[in-house]
């Protein structure tokens, strides 16, 4: 038997940055938890612990701050090819460079008053083989809550010994979308792109009269890839966040689908690839 060592990274891991832009009075706002993720010619470090191949974690975190203040932070792609690109470039021994961003929103209340944004988070994640390498972006946001009082329904599914389901025509539709698209290209103007794609996500919930929450999943991607041409490839995990009708009939009262109990466990997990099959495949765009 051989035993070799297989493919690995090493990096640091969620260096959280918060940039603020001085313009006069008024201020702006960039909140970020960065991951950096590094891998090429690192046997040795592993084989013999010799550490001649390595960046340190700690400088990786130390770029983060002082890319921030040399190039400002805007879009977070683009924050993140930097520091991709960056890592790649000017070490000999790095190979591909992977950078995973989280942005967590803030709304003005003032001149330099923020109040943060409800729960969900923008998020990007970048590969770098460097100049002339490949390269992937893949934009997206989790945590995005959204519910259908009504237009949803579930029936004609499989009944066995162990189905106590009720069929419906009538339920709430709930879930918290975890959405991540592609990007065919290095060069989109990110924001523009970012809130089209999660209008697009919301117009397709909103407009969707649902008999499965798979069929909404697969409305949400095609909507995105039909108006975004920037975009090829989209990624959803939604949970189906359960609300049920409680039965009031011990108090004397009806319920006609007023009053629910929202359950948070267990939930159905709903998952889904949309993809423009034409478009060239991206391996390494997703890990």
């Amino acid at each position: 038997m051989a035993i070799v060592l297989g493919p690995n990274r090493y990096g640091k891991a969620e260096t959280r940055v918060v940039h603020v832009t001085r313009d006069g009075e008024t201020h702006h706002l960039k909140d970020l938890n960065v991951s950096i993720s590094l891998s090429g010619e690192m046997d040795e470090v592993h084989l013999t612990g010799d550490n001649a191949a390595v960046l340190p974690t700690d400088s990786q975190k130390n770029t983060v701050f002082a890319f921030a203040r040399k190039h400002g932070i805007g879009e977070i792609e683009e924050f993140g090819l930097l520091l991709a690109r960056h890592f790649v470039a000017s070490q000999p021994t790095i190979r591909h460079a992977r950078v995973e961003i989280e942005e967590y929103a803030w709304e003005r209340h003032g001149p330099h008053s923020f109040v943060r944004s409800g729960q969900e988070v923008r998020t990007a994640l970048v590969h770098s083989d460097g100049p002339g390498g490949q390269e992937s972006v893949v934009s997206g946001l989790t945590d995005l809550v959204v519910l259908n009082s009504t237009g949803s329904e579930f029936h004609g599914f499989i009944r066995d010994e162990y189905t106590t389901l009720e069929p419906t025509d009538d339920r709430i539709l709930a879930t918290a979308v975890t959405a991540r698209w592609r990007h065919r290209g290095t060069d989109a103007a990110w924001g523009r792109s970012y809130e089209r794609a999660r209008r697009c996500l919301l117009e397709a919930f909103a407009g969707t009269h649902s008999l499965s929450l798979q069929q909404t999943l697969y409305q949400m991607g095609r909507h995105v890839l039909a108006e975004c041409g920037e975009i090829c490839e989209v990624r959803l995990s939604m949970p189906n966040r359960h609300h049920f009708a409680v039965d009031l009939t011990p108090f004397g009262m009806d319920n006609d689908n007023e009053v629910f109990f929202a359950a948070d466990r267990p939930y159905g997990l709903i998952e889904g690839t949309v993809l423009d099959d034409a478009a060239p495949a991206a391996p390494r765009a997703w890990s």
